[in-house]
């Protein structure tokens, strides 16, 4: 029986949605981040609090980047549908255990299930990245920078959907567990359409090269491995502030912090539309230098800003730096590495996520040692209340936004280097 024909309309909206699903997770877990440091954390130990919230946000980082480590080797054998399957019933699973901990947020399990259900919707993140940025490249091989560009659209399309809702919850004063109710639908559609779908073979297999030569593209070229080294850089400066945003830019500015991570999510949706003209015209490669610089810039001004036209300002220079790392980083792999398969890919990928697995909690020390310093110790800090602490915490916030800052400068020689001799081979 032959296999029914390939849609690349349907696989397309498959990938689409599978990619508004992580990012609604990514918004869910911004906005309950404030709720789960107040009532799992905070009870244990308030001068660290932050830092353990962060690192349970960085378990999700975890679980992404193992999924991508494991599975862009093995999508081969398992198939981009049960990747995908998997994915749903991990988002499924982890909300259900988030649940299940804000029921009862002093028992000694909690803190456990905490991290294991942010564990779980990690790994159903990296399968997904696993399976449908090499079914996209293999879907569309002549177009890949605009088209994982317009896939990874749906990242910041999810995040404005969860943050719009996730602040009409507060607003209306309904339960923050709310927020984890929003990835049940998804989660059981993207079931539904991946079950009903036929899906292509990688490039890899396409291209007729096996596991050992596969491997051996990636070994016999250095770049790729600068490229891969990059990647750490350019995950920490978009992902790492975006999941931190909503506890630091609240004190900074305010206001919701959410609201500004909604915004910026709404500027690349739009912006992500538009790749496949701007790269052509600045190169892949040139787009990530520009990217790097106005990233860094971006998030030095939002250090800085401490009203809302101001945050708002500085929100969308970091919004416009940040657009285009993730996926063009990607279409650069498929383009420069085609040989590497769904690997070279799945390797970007964990080089992202465990990028964030570190940097999170490292934001969240820098958070808590700047507002113990500012309060004047961990007595003191116990005892302020008020606007007091709300200007230790405004500092606090300021400091881990002045660090993360710097990590997109270091990329500026790498891509620059790249772009500059790109442009002389061709010329």
């Amino acid at each position: 029986m032959n296999p029914r024909p390939l849609d690349r309309k349907k696989l397309f909206r498959v990938g689409n949605l599978s990619i508004f699903l992580i990012g609604l997770g990514f918004a869910v877990r911004a906005n309950i981040a404030p709720d789960l440091q107040r009532e799992v954390f905070d009870p244990l130990d308030v001068a660290t609090s932050a830092t353990r919230v962060g690192e349970a946000l960085g378990a999700t980082f975890t679980g992404f980047a193992l999924t991508l480590l494991f599975g862009s080797a093995l999508v081969d054998l398992v198939g981009m549908r049960r990747m995908l399957l998997f994915a749903a019933l991990g988002y499924l699973a982890g909300s259900l255990g988030l649940l299940a901990a804000a029921a009862w947020p002093t028992a000694p399990y909690a803190v456990p299930l905490v991290f294991g259900s942010l564990l779980l919707t990690g790994l159903g993140w990296g399968a997904v990245e696993a399976a449908s940025n090499p079914m996209v490249a293999a879907l569309f091989p002549e177009d890949k920078t605009h088209r994982l560009n317009i896939l990874h659209a749906w990242w910041p399309g999810g995040i404005v959907a969860g943050g719009l809702i996730g602040v009409a919850i507060g607003q209306l004063g309904l339960p923050w567990e709310w927020n984890l109710l929003l990835l049940v639908l998804p989660a059981l559609l993207l079931a539904h359409w991946v079950w009903d779908s036929e899906f292509p073979v990688t490039e890899r297999v396409a291209l007729g090269v096996g596991y050992r030569e596969m491997w051996g593209e990636l070994w016999r070229r250095p770049l790729y491995w600068v490229f891969w080294c990059a990647m750490f850089f350019t995950a920490a400066a978009e992902l790492a502030p975006g999941q931190w945003v909503n506890i630091a830019l609240t004190h900074i500015a305010g206001f919701p912090g959410i609201l500004v991570l909604t915004y910026v999510s709404a500027l690349m949706f739009a912006m992500r539309h538009f790749a496949g003209p701007v790269a052509r015209r600045l190169s892949s490669v040139g787009l990530l230098f520009a990217s790097c610089l106005l990233a860094s810039l971006g998030l030095a001004l939002l250090s800085l800003a401490d009203r809302a036209l101001p945050v708002l300002a500085a929100a969308t220079v970091w919004g416009v730096g940040v657009c285009y790392l993730w996926p063009t980083m990607l279409a650069v792999t498929a383009e420069r590495f085609p040989r590497g398969g769904a690997l070279a890919l799945g390797l970007m990928g964990f080089a992202g996520g465990l990028s964030i697995q570190f940097v999170l909690p490292r934001m969240g020390a820098i958070f808590d040692e700047a507002k113990i310093a500012a309060a004047g110790g961990v007595e003191r800090l116990a005892t302020l209340s008020g606007a007091e602490l709300a200007e230790v915490l405004r500092i606090a916030s300021v400091a881990s936004f002045q660090a993360v800052a710097l990590v997109p400068l270091a990329l500026l020689p790498v891509f620059g280097a790249v772009w500059v001799y790109d442009r002389r081979r061709r010329g």
